[in-house]
């Protein structure tokens, strides 16, 4: 039962961060590479991609009192239509491309700058997933997420 989904989730949405605490910038596609996404201030290896999934926007955004878009959350991709939980400590193909989620990607102080007073607890058990890349390729809103 734990290997099992009942449908494979969707790329909703795709951001990097041109430098260190730049804005996020939306795009519609982007070369996954070892290091992370082309465009993207990353770091390599375990925290070289990061994830959240779309249906805990409005969780965060009640928790919080103000809307939780991708781009104040500061993760690279939204996913919708898979439990990421699920999959943790396990591979995802993103499109053609192969990630491992490496643990949780915990919210930093600026979620309290980001969506306000309390933003960082709002965000807990809630931040998303970091991932490795292990078969880099582009990839693009709309691609196939699934374990």
């Amino acid at each position: 039962m734990i290997a099992r989904h009942a449908r494979a989730g969707q790329v909703a949405w795709i951001g990097v961060r041109p430098e260190r605490l730049a804005p996020m910038v939306a795009v519609p596609a982007a070369e996954l590479r070892p290091d992370g996404l082309e465009g993207d201030h990353a770091r390599p290896g375990k925290r070289a991609l990061t994830l959240i999934q779309a249906e805990h926007l409005p969780v965060i955004s009640a928790l919080a009192g103000t809307e939780a878009t991708p781009e104040l959350l500061r993760r690279n991709l939204l996913v919708s239509g898979l439990n990421l939980l699920a999959i943790r400590k396990g591979r995802l193909r993103i499109g053609g491309a192969l990630v491992e989620i490496t643990g949780p990607c915990a919210p930093c102080s600026r979620m309290e700058k980001a969506l306000g007073r309390g933003g960082f607890n709002a965000m807990r058990g809630h931040g998303g997933w970091c991932a490795e890349v292990v078969e880099p390729v582009p990839i693009a809103v709309g691609d196939a997420v699934a374990p």
